[in-house]
């Protein structure tokens, strides 16, 4: 944790706030401030800044607290990822929240195997929960937009062409003819599919969309480890 994210319910006054749970425990067992010390945060949705401990017990954190500085931007990046397996999804979500994803959109696709669609980590605390501990790490504050979109074509068809309008729109696919591109300035809609790949039925339905499909190059990649390498790519 770089950072202690802050929410609303959390003040006590208006420059002051109390925290207990989670972000207590990390703060005990892994910062280990005294009275007087400076913790980095920053408040959801809102500026960062820093929090000088004001009291400290094992029951409450309190902090007082100046924000004064906006939170790092965002990258001109719309993600289309494919729902990946379960166990996958949590280090995805924080990874691209990490990265600086600015939309990230969780889509279904024909390997997706419909079990994970009712996994408990699409819950909506779980899914929060992810990009919270992403922003944490990042040391950011602004959530990046999340949406799911369980039927493919539909959404391929009628909505995505919409959404990569005026961006630079890619498809992640193995075996395409044109390289990855590098540096890449404006906006990017990027679009990966899960393991195993896109199938060549989707693949030209996201062609039709005006996705743009390229290679990964020689290795087969992890959704996680695409993300970092696809998008440290693009920046």
């Amino acid at each position: 944790m770089n950072l202690i994210l802050l929410f609303p319910e959390d003040f006590i006054a208006p420059d002051r706030v109390r925290l207990g749970g989670r972000r207590l425990a990390h703060v005990l067992e892994v910062q280990r401030p005294t009275v007087g010390d400076t913790l980095s945060v920053g408040l959801l949705n809102g500026d960062m800044g820093r929090g000088e401990v004001a009291h400290l017990d094992p029951a409450a954190l309190e902090l007082q607290v100046l924000l004064d500085r906006p939170p790092p931007p965002k990258l001109l990046l719309t993600l289309v990822l494919a729902l990946p397996r379960p166990k996958v999804l949590n280090r995805a979500l924080a990874a691209a929240t990490t990265l600086g994803v600015a939309r990230i959109i969780l889509l279904n696709a024909w390997k997706v195997e419909k079990s994970y669609w009712k996994s408990p980590r699409m819950s909506e605390e779980n899914l929060l929960h992810q990009r919270i501990l992403g922003l944490e790490q990042a040391r950011d504050t602004v959530l990046p937009d999340l949406r799911l979109a369980r039927l493919f074509k539909p959404f391929v068809e009628d909505e995505l062409p919409s959404l990569a309008q005026g961006s630079l729109a890619l498809l992640a696919h193995p075996g395409a003819a044109e390289p990855w591109p590098r540096a890449v300035e404006g906006s990017v809609t990027l679009a990966i599919g899960p393991e195993g790949g896109w199938t060549d039925r989707e693949a030209s339905s996201l062609q039709q969309a005006g996705f743009k499909a390229v290679d990964l190059g020689p290795r087969i990649l992890r959704v996680e480890t695409a993300l970092a390498a696809l998008i440290g790519r693009l920046v």
